[in-house]
């Protein structure tokens, strides 16, 4: 038996620790000793939906080490150090589809490399089908989170003119360290249109996003931490082409998350940690990301007790 985090809707937390039975690898799969793993505000949503049934193991982010390959061969070997895209991730161990695996190198830690996949992979490929964006005014909503400290990255990297939307004026800091050419608190001072939304929020922002959209332009719909609905006024989606597009994160993942490692490494995406501690202090990390006390990723320390740190905050980057 291993220790896991599990969804649990009789609690107030809707999660809890527990021990569940050892994973099984299918065919294709390799299995995983659990370093770290990444809280995503869709974990919190999966405990309290019930979109994970109780007793479900959550989370989608880990990194660690291999300790069993794949029967097929394909994959990583034992011991390589791995970040992977997993589902019923927070637990000890996980079998993980090798296809879903990208091997770490020595100068990453595993602690940041935990921080790329849900958060690095929506920004990647949602930037990728909007086109060449050198030039282009991109718009990045909920912008001081980890999914919009990525997407500032990679769009300013591509070439663009980055505008990061945030919550206060105290959250503004983080974004423009990223690359941000503009800072705004909600979407004030924005009055020229813009070319690419990536939409972290949902809600009335979304509606309002819209407006600002350039014929032709894409708005992309990659988070709602908003919760709110997105009503529209008649008539508000006839005029000029634009398109609206939902997001995902499915299919195959090692690929990206390969390409997401070597940018860390080669210091063109730099991954802010807000929240770091034991995956004993769940709670704590679950209860600041609800208040919007974390700016940047949160990441649990699964690995062994003895290695284990004290949960803190912090500016930490890598």
């Amino acid at each position: 038996m291993i220790r896991a985090l599990v969804a649990d809707p009789t609690i107030a937390l809707t999660m809890r620790l527990t021990m569940v039975p050892e994973p099984v690898p299918r065919q294709g799969q390799v299995v995983i000793e659990v370093h770290h793993a990444s809280l995503n505000h869709g974990d919190l949503n999966d405990a309290r939906s019930g979109r994970i049934p109780p007793g479900g193991v959550l989370g989608s982010d880990i990194a660690g080490v291999v300790v069993r390959a794949a029967t097929d061969g394909t994959g990583p070997r034992e011991g390589v150090r791995v970040v992977a895209l997993a589902q019923g991730a927070f637990a000890e161990r996980v079998a993980v589809d090798a296809a879903s695996v990208a091997t770490v190198p020595a100068s990453v830690d595993l602690s940041v490399a935990a921080a790329l996949p849900v958060a690095g992979l929506a920004p990647l490929r949602t930037l990728r089908a909007c086109g060449s964006l050198l030039g282009k005014r991109v718009l990045v909503t909920g912008a001081s989170g980890g999914v919009g400290s990525f997407a500032i990255q990679l769009a300013a990297a591509a070439g663009a003119h980055v505008i990061a939307s945030v919550g206060s004026v105290e959250r503004g800091a983080g974004p423009r360290e990223a690359g941000a050419d503009e800072v705004v608190v909600g979407l004030k001072g924005i009055d020229t249109p813009v070319d690419v939304v990536l939409d972290n929020v949902g809600g009335p922002q979304l509606v309002q996003a819209w407006s600002l959209l350039a014929p032709g332009g894409s708005l992309q719909s990659i988070g709602w931490t908003s919760g709110e609905p997105a009503v529209f006024a008649p008539y508000a989606t006839v005029g000029p082409q634009k398109a609206l597009s939902s997001y995902l994160t499915t299919g195959d993942a090692g690929s990206d998350l390969q390409t997401l490692v070597h940018l860390v490494e080669t210091r063109v995406l730099t991954v802010r940690i807000g929240w770091r501690g034991s995956w004993d202090r769940f709670a704590e990390a679950t209860e600041a990301m609800r208040q919007r006390r974390v700016n940047g990723k949160a990441v649990l320390d699964v690995a062994t007790p003895g290695s284990m740190r004290t949960a803190q905050y912090s500016d930490e980057t890598a």
